[in-house]
């Protein structure tokens, strides 16, 4: 888009924000009026500004996408190795190699997302069609020849195509939750605003990609495309680049570091073997090959992706669907949880939790729109139950009759609104009570309007004739002058029923008021004159929406998993810590608003995102702030939501958390994990899988790693020698693709430690090996290697042929990779305890690698291949007692290591 057309639409905005602007000064801004544009000009704009849609990125090739998955060092090692290997004529070295590289890259290749997808679910949020006033006359357009200055009629139903300044306003109420992810309607009028307000105060504006709840409007054009609000957020999404999780930060590390040393063995071995040992130039190439494929763990990207996919789904089985692979060991990894308040960490369904008439008080169960709960009284000079009192019941049939919403149950057995939110509540209420609408006739009816902030209905039952009203509890106060008590009327205690309000809104509840007159005969055409005498109010119906009952037991889980549970809401700020307080997140007593986080700079953001946990009247970028600035201190962040408001933010985050029922579509693309039962309980289930998962990655390192140090020492043991080569590249790769990728299921399969959701979340800028890990590669890596150099002497000494040596090696090595995974089992304790028999994984991975070390020992073709020879059956013994001693070696050690820990 030129600099002119954003000078076109955005000329009142850099003076002054559109909602502090009169309806007047707006159209004269944008250069239209009441009556719209000419078609000419409205074609003339469209060609300067463009069309009304979202710009989305050009995707990526496939092929460009697969290739970038040999960008890592260890694969350039192999892709070296098969250079060398087709120029010395060693084919089957060759594409062994090769297929090895190939493999690795397909499987990142396969589990890498569709790219932007979240991007085209923004673009399809856009309505398809509108109907605009042109040349004085209504007619619908495609929505994307929308331009600004077209004006805009809104009818119920209607998605919003463009952002619009509202100037002719009968009764409109927005739903406006994927945007400010506030839970009920929002009423709208044409009056301008003073002050900065934020973008859920806005009540002047509608936004694009927002929905028409009720009544009907006319509003001019004040931004289109990439200009409108839901265009920030498609902007917001398009700019944040993806960043690696902590564990491929890791492995990326490591293996750069793995690269270097290797490197520097190659070098060191081949001068020393051409220099010192006279070695042949091509027998010295293949020893340095085989170096570097055996110090190469090659089989680890599968290994981690296998134990990853195995996460998956597990988590897939508990209601955690992963989109995103190394989602799964994040999830152990997060420090800090910031959840959305409105169908995340609550139920997202209005309802009545207290009732205040003017002798009693009561409370009301049940938690969502199914009519189940009970009335009960916390203060009542009559005694009486809900169902005897004639107050309560005259209260509750006034909610129930005076009421635009129904209340039904799909074919599923679950119960929904049809209507607004707040008067779903009302009549959820008036249902537990035991009433229902009966035989009564209305004859006529004032609807709600923000104007006037109530709604009133004129009609007769059982021979009597009354008014009904309900609405804002200040509006109604105003209009009464007496109260109705057990005994009649009496004059309104206005101290009274103010404390009762001031007592419920501390708790999170907000209150609308209900009020009812007799009348001689019901009226055929109601006006306000009829409500300014006579009025008697009935009382105050207090409603929230209601925290999750697990949501509670959940964030108590993951508070002492070390994870602190931040709430960000677009709500407002006393009804959010309200919440935050009854869902025990920590330092619900203070919260900061989106005005505040507006006035800091960085550096205050990052002090107040440790310091507060409850942040309300957010926007998207508030929240993309927030997290941007606890990643920054070093937080691996969760961010979960269900609106379009917090998608942007859910991309930044480490891992992004949608609800898989009541999330959009454009927050599950942007996220990496989707609820399926948008329930926050299933995230500390995800949680402790996550750990699980990283546990067992690291038992899985640490067994790949020192069978790697050995298999290169054996190589580097020969060179320095002038000895037999041990194993070819081609064994080598056989056991650490095949035999260490078939161990490593066994490891996958391991139960979670006891304490793992009793200890703090683990640092992530700590290496993956530590020193004791480095200890445990040296140790046992010398042990295994120095184990078949001294069987490889024994048999050498009885003269047989290097095929045979290096079969028996190659079991021997084998042998010895399956009593350590056995050994890595535990880090801490004995590895041979009940939990060995209940992991049906290692049996089964046991029983397949008896079945690949005969498929390569005795089958003709891959004697070819491989260069291996058949075996007697007593060499397979050998190599079990030699595994034996091994295994109880590491077990010694495990045992003395435990004890200095100790000490």
């Amino acid at each position: 888009m030129n600099s002119e057309s954003r000078i076109v639409q955005n000329a009142a905005l850099n003076k002054q924000p559109w909602y502090q602007q009169s309806s007047e000064k707006t159209f004269t801004a944008v250069k239209s009026a009441p009556q719209g544009l000419s078609a000419e000009e409205a074609q003339a704009r469209l060609a300067l500004n463009g069309p009304n849609t979202l710009p989305q990125k050009k995707p990526q090739p496939a092929w460009l996408k697969f290739l970038a998955h040999f960008n890592d060092m260890l694969i350039y090692i192999l892709l070296a190795a098969a250079v060398i290997t087709a120029i010395m004529g060693h084919w089957v070295d060759t594409f062994v190699i090769l297929g090895v590289a190939v493999i690795n890259a397909f499987i990142g290749f396969i589990q890498e997302s569709n790219a932007e997808k979240s991007l085209k679910g923004i673009q399809n949020m856009l309505s398809n069609e509108a109907v605009v006033m042109r040349d004085g006359d209504i007619m619908t357009v495609a929505a994307d020849s929308i331009v600004v200055g077209d004006v805009v009629m809104l009818r119920p139903g209607d998605r919003i195509p463009a952002d619009l300044r509202l100037f002719d306003v009968h009764n409109l109420r927005v739903e406006e939750a994927i945007l400010t992810g506030e839970s009920t309607v929002v009423s709208k009028n044409s009056a301008a605003l003073t002050g900065e307000k934020s973008l859920g105060d806005r009540l002047n504006l509608a936004y694009s990609g927002t929905t028409v709840s009720s009544g009907t409007a006319a509003g001019v054009v004040i931004a289109t495309g990439r200009d409108t609000e839901l265009g920030h957020i498609n902007d917001m999404m398009g700019q944040i680049e993806t960043a690696k999780t902590p564990l491929l930060i890791q492995i990326d590390k490591l293996g750069k570091a793995i690269f270097v040393l290797i490197l520097l063995m190659m070098a060191g071995l081949f001068v020393f073997g051409y220099l010192l040992r006279d070695i042949p130039l091509a027998s010295l190439a293949l020893s340095v090959i085989s170096l570097a494929v055996a110090a190469v763990p090659e089989g680890l990207p599968a290994i981690i992706s296998i134990i990853l996919s195995m996460g998956v789904q597990s988590m897939a089985r508990n209601r955690a669907i992963i989109r995103k692979l190394p989602t799964v060991e994040t999830l152990g990894a997060m420090s800090v949880i910031c959840s959305d308040k409105t169908g995340t960490l609550t139920m997202n369904e209005m309802t009545v939790k207290a009732v205040v008439l003017a002798e009693s008080q009561w409370r009301v169960s049940g938690d969502s729109y199914e009519p189940v709960g009970e009335i009960v009284a916390e203060t009542s000079r009559s005694g009486l139950s809900a169902q005897q009192d004639p107050v309560m019941r005259r209260f509750l049939s006034t909610l129930d009759m005076c009421n635009e919403s129904q209340l039904q149950q799909d074919a599923a057995g679950h119960w929904r609104i049809v209507g607004g939110p707040t008067e779903g509540a009302l009549k959820v209420l008036a249902a537990k009570g035991g009433v229902t609408s009966g035989q009564h006739t209305l004859t006529s009816k004032l609807p709600f309007d923000s104007l006037y902030k109530y709604m009133a209905v004129s009609g007769e039952a059982d021979g009597e004739a009354w008014v009904l009203m309900t609405g804002a509890p200040d509006v109604l106060l105003s209009l009464c002058a007496h109260q109705q008590t057990d005994n009649g009327t009496e004059p309104l205690d206005r101290g009274y029923w103010d404390a009762a309000i001031t007592r419920y809104a501390g708790e999170g509840l907000r209150t609308v008021a209900a009020a009812w007159k007799r009348v001689p005969q019901a009226s055929a055409s109601l006006d306000h004159d009829d409500l300014r005498q006579g009025m008697v109010l009935l009382g105050l119906a207090c409603m929230m929406d209601p925290p999750r009952p697990e949501a509670v037991a959940a964030i108590n889980d993951c508070q002492q998993a070390g994870i602190r549970v931040k709430m960000i809401t677009g709500d407002h700020q006393e009804t959010a810590m309200a919440i935050g307080n009854m869902l025990g997140i920590s330092n619900s007593g203070k919260a900061l608003t989106g005005h505040d986080l507006e006035h800091m700079n960085d550096s205050q953001l990052a002090e107040a995102a440790r310091d507060y946990d409850i942040f309300a009247r957010t926007s998207p970028e508030h929240k993309l702030r927030l997290v941007k600035a606890l990643a920054a201190s070093g937080e691996i962040v969760g961010m979960t939501g269900d609106g379009v408001n917090d998608a942007p933010a859910l991309k930044q985050a480490n891992v992004g958390i949608a609800m898989g029922i009541k999330g959009t579509e454009v927050t599950k693309e942007a996220a990496d994990m989707i609820l399926a039962d948008d329930n926050f309980a299933t995230i500390a289930a995800a949680v402790k899988e996550g750990r699980r998962v990283y546990d067992n990655l690291i038992k899985t390192i640490l067994f790949v790693m020192p069978t790697c140090f050995a298999q290169g020492l054996l190589i580097i043991i020969a060179i320095l020698m002038g000895n037999l080569l041990p194993l070819t590249p081609v064994q080598i790769l056989w056991m650490n693709m095949a035999t260490s990728a078939t161990l490593s299921f066994g490891l996958a399969f391991e139960a979670a430690e006891a304490n793992v959701m009793r200890r703090p979340p683990r640092n992530v800028s700590a290496p993956v090996m530590d020193g004791y890990a480095l200890w445990r590669v040296v140790f046992v890596g010398l042990l295994i290697s120095v184990s078949a150099f001294v069987l490889e002497a024994w048999l050498q000494t009885r003269g047989y042929a290097p095929e045979f040596i290096r079969t028996v090696l190659l079991q021997m090595l084998v042998t010895a990779q399956w009593v350590y995974m056995l050994n890595c089992r535990s880090t801490d304790s004995f590895s041979l305890d009940s939990g060995l028999l209940k992991n049906r994984g290692i049996w089964l991975v046991s029983g397949v690698l008896v079945l690949l070390q005969a498929l390569i020992i005795y089958v003709p073709l891959m004697n070819t291949l491989f260069g291996t020879q058949p075996l007697p059956l007593k060499y397979w013994l050998v190599a079990l007692i030699v595994g034996g001693a091994l295994f109880m070696i590491v077990e010694v050690e495990k045992l003395l290591v435990r004890r200095w820990r100790r000490a």
